[in-house]
């Protein structure tokens, strides 16, 4: 197995941040999502209590439904893959500074 170079190792980094930060969040809304049925519908305090651990349990697996997501697609992806250009070449410059050429 070969050494990764420091653009690897960035690379990595950033992949596994956005995972625990997308995670988190998504996690979070799924949350709030099921716990708030418990504040709009008057429920037992039994019901409550179901509500809320489903909500946490399913926060749990969101999350790490998130993480299995990002982070195993990531070595398919390749971590050198060519940039494309944002825009087309620019037409090349008039050879003379200062003047267009007929083209443009």
């Amino acid at each position: 197995m070969g050494r990764r170079s420091q653009e690897d190792r960035d690379a990595m980094t950033v992949e596994i941040g956005f995972a625990l930060v997308s995670g988190a969040v998504l996690a979070a809304a799924a949350f709030v999502a099921i716990g708030a049925t418990s504040v709009y519908l008057d429920l037992s305090r039994a019901a409550e209590h179901v509500v809320f651990m489903s909500g946490a349990v399913v926060a749990a697996l969101v999350f790490v439904a998130r993480l299995v997501d990002v982070l195993w697609g990531f070595p398919r992806r390749g971590s050198r893959r060519p940039v494309a250009p944002l825009r087309p070449q620019d037409p090349p410059q008039p050879s003379q500074p200062g003047r267009t050429s007929p083209d443009s």
